[in-house]
């Protein structure tokens, strides 16, 4: 069973599914579903819609470099059997596999950390916009008072992450 790459969305074509273009250059397309064939007549680009791989890979969503999978490019040389080899591939497989979730471990964690600081960055200007409605009740009390807890907030929080 040979499953195919849907030109547009690189998604999975298993056989009897999806439909198939040809151009008068036979340069062939295969797509998964109408979706990605009625976006391709469009000439829309997949690196420009959300949902598709490529937007994945050109946003930085998807881990695509990382040297462990270099490593496990299989080779087509055939190779006598020895008990001893065959212990040492099982052993750099299951070590691979680690090496593997920790990075995508470690790309998940930034890609959230990032999330948090910008989340950070709103809610410091969001209560700078807005600063006027917590001393609304501190009114009569005068502009000095607003501005020395006003100094003191923008303190309490890193001045590094607003800039």
């Amino acid at each position: 069973m040979h499953i195919k790459k849907c030109y547009f969305c690189s998604g999975p074509i298993y056989p009897s599914h999806g439909m198939m273009f040809i151009c008068n250059d036979c340069k062939v397309f295969r797509f998964c579903k109408s979706k990605c064939h009625k976006n391709f007549k469009k000439k829309h680009n997949p690196c420009k819609v959300k949902w598709t791989k490529a937007f994945q890979k050109a946003a930085g969503k998807e881990l695509t470099v990382d040297n462990s999978f270099e490593f496990e490019k299989c080779t087509n040389e055939s190779v006598k059997y020895q008990g001893e080899l065959w212990n040492k591939t099982i052993d750099a497989m299951k070590r691979v596999e680690e090496i593997k979730q920790k990075h995508q471990a470690k790309f998940i964690m930034n890609r959230l950390k990032k999330n948090k600081e910008l989340q950070k960055v709103q809610d410091i200007k969001e209560v700078k916009q807005n600063i006027h409605l917590f001393w609304a009740s501190l009114a009569g009390k005068g502009k000095q008072l607003e501005e020395k807890n006003l100094l003191q907030l923008q303190q309490g929080m890193d001045m590094k992450d607003i800039s």
